[in-house]
C-alpha cells in the first residue's frame, strides 16, 4: 500500500499541476495521500515532515531566488539584455540568425539572468532575425531553449544557476565542481543542437517554409495564470512580475550591458576558489551558526556574493538610466517568492515520501540501477525531474533523500563528490523538459508557437542533445574521475 499510495500521491500532483492548480496546495495534499496510504500520522508528517524540509530549502537557497530574481529584473528594466541581444544581432547578422539567437540566450543565462527575463526579452529580437532571414518561426523556441534551458543551466563551470547550485550543501562542493566534464558536456549540447537546428532550417528551406504571419507577442506573464502556476516551480522568478517596474527608454552600449555578466563570473570564481578556502570560518563550527563546516556554505556563499556584486554594478553603471529603480528592485524582488515557495513545498512531499517505510525499496531499486552510481544518480534525478517539471524540485527531491547515500558510496568507493554534483545537475536538466514544464509552456506562448508547432525540435535540442552529453560525461568520469 505504501508504494501505490506514493504513485498516487504523484499522479495528482503531476495531473493538477499541469492543470493549472497551485503547487502550494497540491504538494501538501499529495503528502498527506502518501501518509494515508502508508498508515502513517498526517498531522505529524504535514506540520512537522513536510513543513521542515521545506523550511530548511528555503533557509539554504531563499538568498539565491531572492539575488538572482533582482538581477534578471535590473538587467531587463536597464535595457541590458535588450543590448546584449543588439549587440549580437550586429555583429553576427541575419545571415547567422540562428547562432546569433542561441548565443545571445547562453550569454545572458551564464551571466545569472533569469530564463524568463531572457525568453520576455530576447522573444522580439529572434522574430525580427527569423523573419529577416526567412527562418520558421516555429524554430524560435528550440534555439531559445537551446541557448537558455541547457548547457548554462546545468553544465557549464561556475553558472549562477539555482540548479547548480543544490548539490554543493549536499556534496560540498563549488559551482566549477567539475569543470572540464562541464564544458566537455556544453560543447555536446551546443554542438548538437545547433547541428539539428541547421538540419530543420535547411528541410524548411528547401520545402519553401518562410517565417510565417507576424503575430503580436501575448502578454502571459499577466494574463495567463495557468502558464504562471506550471512556470513557478521550473526556474527562479515569477512570470507575473515581467510586466511590473519600469523599463529604460534608451539602450546602455554593448560594455555597460556585459560588465555586470563579467562580474557574475569573475566574483564567483574568486570567491570559490581563492577567497573562501583562505578565510578562517572557525565561527562556523559554534552552535549558533549550526555547526557547519565550510564546505557546507561555500558555494551558497560564492553565487550570492557574486549576484550581489552584479547588482550594485548594474545599478551603479544605469543609475540614471532607470526611470523607477524602486519599482524595479520590488518586482524583481517580489518575483522570487512564488518559486521558492513553490520548489520548496515539492522538497516536502519528496521529504515525506522519503519518510515512508516503502521509501526503502525505492531507494533500493534506485542504486541497483546499472551497478554504477553515477547511473543510479541520473536516473533519480532524471525520473524526478521529469515526473515534477522542474530541474530544481526534482534535483532537491532526489539528494534530500538519497544524498547522504550517495556521500557514503563516495567515501567507500572514492568517487568523486565534484562528479556527483555535475553528473546530478545535467541528470536533472534533460526530462524536466517534457511538454509540461513551466519554462516550455511560456517559451512556447512568447514565441506565439504551439507544442504541435515546435516541440518535436525542443525535444531534440533540449532533452536529446542534454541526455547525449550526460552519457559522455558518465562514461569518461566513470574511465577517468572528475577533471
Amino acid at each position: 500500500m505504501g508504494l501505490l499510495g506514493m504513485l498516487v500521491g504523484l499522479g495528482l500532483l503531476m495531473y493538477l499541476s499541469y492543470r493549472g492548480w497551485s503547487v502550494l496546495l497540491l504538494a501538501p495534499a499529495a503528502a498527506v495521500v502518501v501518509a494515508i496510504f502508508s498508515g502513517e500520522p498526517l498531522l505529524a508528517h504535514w506540520t512537522l515532515t513536510f513543513m521542515s524540509a521545506a523550511a530548511g530549502f528555503i533557509a539554504q537557497f531563499f538568498p539565491l531566488f531572492l539575488l538572482g530574481a533582482l538581477f534578471g529584473k535590473l538587467m531587463e528594466d536597464s535595457g541590458s539584455v535588450e543590448a546584449i541581444a543588439a549587440f549580437m544581432t550586429a555583429k553576427l547578422g541575419t545571415q547567422r540568425a540562428m547562432l546569433a539567437v542561441v548565443l545571445s540566450g547562453a550569454l545572458v543565462t551564464y551571466g545569472g539572468v533569469s530564463l524568463f527575463v531572457a525568453i520576455f526579452v530576447l522573444v522580439p529580437m529572434a522574430a525580427v532575425l527569423f523573419r529577416g532571414a526567412g527562418i520558421p518561426r516555429r524554430l524560435m523556441p528550440p534555439a531559445l531553449a537551446l541557448g537558455t534551458m541547457t548547457f548554462t543551466m546545468s553544465a557549464m563551470p561556475g553558472t549562477p544557476s539555482i540548479q547548480n547550485a543544490i548539490p554543493m550543501p549536499f556534496f560540498g562542493t563549488t559551482p566549477f565542481a567539475a569543470p572540464g566534464l562541464g564544458l566537455i558536456a556544453s560543447a555536446i549540447m551546443l554542438a548538437f543542437g545547433l547541428w539539428w537546428l541547421a538540419r530543420a532550417e535547411r528541410r524548411a528551406r528547401l520545402a519553401g517554409e518562410g517565417f510565417g504571419d507576424v503575430l503580436p507577442a501575448p502578454d502571459v506573464a499577466a494574463e495567463d495564470e495557468i502558464v504562471r502556476e506550471r512556470a513557478a516551480v521550473s526556474q527562479s522568478f515569477d512570470t507575473a512580475e515581467a510586466a511590473h517596474g519600469a523599463q529604460s527608454s534608451g539602450l546602455p552600449s554593448a560594455a555597460v550591458a556585459f560588465a555586470p555578466l563579467v562580474v557574475v563570473i569573475g566574483v564567483n570564481l574568486l570567491m570559490s576558489l581563492l577567497i573562501l578556502p583562505r578565510m578562517d570560518v572557525s565561527y562556523l563550527e559554534h552552535a549558533r551558526f549550526g555547526g557547519v563546516t565550510l564546505a557546507e556554505v561555500a558555494g551558497v556563499w560564492s553565487v550570492s556574493l557574486a549576484l550581489a556584486a552584479a547588482i550594485a554594478t548594474v545599478v551603479a553603471l544605469n543609475f540614471r538610466r532607470f526611470p523607477a529603480l524602486r519599482s524595479t528592485m520590488d518586482a524583481g524582488a517580489n518575483a522570487s517568492v512564488l518559486p521558492i515557495l513553490a520548489v520548496a513545498s515539492l522538497v516536502g512531499f519528496g521529504a515525506v515520501v522519503a519518510a515512508m517505510p516503502a521509501f526503502e525499496a525505492v531507494q533500493d531499486w534506485v542504486l541497483g540501477i546499472g551497478n554504477n552510481p553515477l547511473v543510479s544518480l541520473a536516473v533519480a534525478t532524471n525520473i524526478l525531474a521529469g515526473l515534477t517539471g522542474s530541474a530544481s524540485g526534482g534535483l532537491t527531491i532526489a539528494l534530500d533523500a538519497l544524498g547522504p547515500t550517495f556521500m557514503d558510496i563516495a567515501a567507500y568507493t572514492g568517487l568523486s563528490p565534484e562528479l556527483m554534483h555535475r553528473v546530478a545537475v545535467i541528470g536533472a536538466g534533460t526530462l524536466d523538459s517534457l511538454p509540461h514544464n513551466g519554462a516550455v509552456v511560456t517559451l512556447l506562448a512568447v514565441c506565439g508557437c504551439t507544442h504541435r508547432d515546435s516541440y518535436a525540435d525542443i525535444a531534440v535540442t533540449a532533452v536529446l542533445g542534454s541526455i547525449v552529453a550526460l552519457v559522455a560525461v558518465i562514461a569518461l568520469g566513470t574511465m577517468f574521475g572528475s577533471f
